[in-house]
């Protein structure tokens, strides 16, 4: 069966990825965006304007657009005005991030009243959360790898998953229909940063020195115990070794043009 999908967010860094992977299994998607011709459709998910246009007699929408640079402040208004023109799709999926509900970060609170927004609306739906991407975690090691010294919270622990891994999951929920909270989705190992570090070190020499910084309060120790994880949620797909060992210089000049 082929489904007519309207993906927001569909020329990020995940989005382009989900994109791709609903077209390839034959469903008619349409990428919604502000710039012309960067998708399919022009809209603005801040305003409204041409969003009623792009969803018209579509049958699911992915929600994969998020406003990082100010910490999700405006995706909540956003969630709003797509909600709007949700009303008789057969599903939205929301795409989210593991241990919003346990970490008291801005950017995180704001996903958390996302999803209650998508719960509250009667809106068929799937809330997927995954756990961080290679891509983030690369982009902050590429970063800081001409700095003479590196600190970073080494005693954090993550799970970091492919973006391609987390695309290939939205694609099997897009066809089996709105589950409400899908099982939370993470990588193949739990780490802390001072592994990865260490892992990217071994294959770039990059950087040189890396030191901890500590970071106090609620936040830093729900990062040490690993509340951004899911051990009991482990998924077979690309191991952060692997990813490292792969091109993640490009990977991370990819993830930075489609922010």
């Amino acid at each position: 069966m082929v489904d007519r999908i309207l993906v927001t967010g569909g020329t990020g860094a995940l989005g382009r990825l989900v994109v791709g992977r609903l077209r390839e299994q034959g469903h008619d998607v349409r990428v919604l965006s502000r710039r012309s011709g960067a998708g399919t459709h022009v809209g603005d998910l801040r305003t409204g304007e041409g969003i009623s246009e792009a969803a018209a007699g579509i049958d699911v929408i992915v929600h994969a657009a998020s406003d990082v640079r100010r910490w999700g402040g405006p995706d909540i208004a956003h969630t709003e005005n797509l909600l709007r023109v949700a009303r008789g799709v057969e599903q939205l999926l929301y795409v989210s991030i593991v241990g919003i509900d346990r970490i008291p970060f801005r950017y995180y609170r704001n996903k958390l009243a996302c999803e209650q927004r998508i719960i509250d609306s009667g809106v068929p739906h799937t809330i997927l959360r995954a756990t961080q991407f290679h891509e983030l975690l690369g982009s902050v090691l590429q970063t800081v790898e001409g700095w003479p010294v590196a600190p970073l919270p080494l005693d954090f622990r993550f799970q970091p998953v492919a973006a391609a891994d987390v695309a290939r999951r939205i694609a099997e929920l897009v066809k089996s229909g709105p589950v409400g909270r899908a099982p939370d989705f993470g990588g193949p190992e739990v780490q802390t940063l001072a592994q990865l570090a260490e892992v990217w070190r071994a294959a770039r020499q990059r950087p040189r020195r890396v030191f901890r910084i500590p970071v106090p309060g609620k936040i830093g120790r729900a990062f040490r115990a690993g509340e951004n994880t899911c051990p009991d949620h482990v998924h077979d797909g690309q191991t952060w070794a692997q990813f490292v060992a792969s091109d993640p210089a490009n990977a991370y000049r990819r993830t930075a043009r489609h922010r």
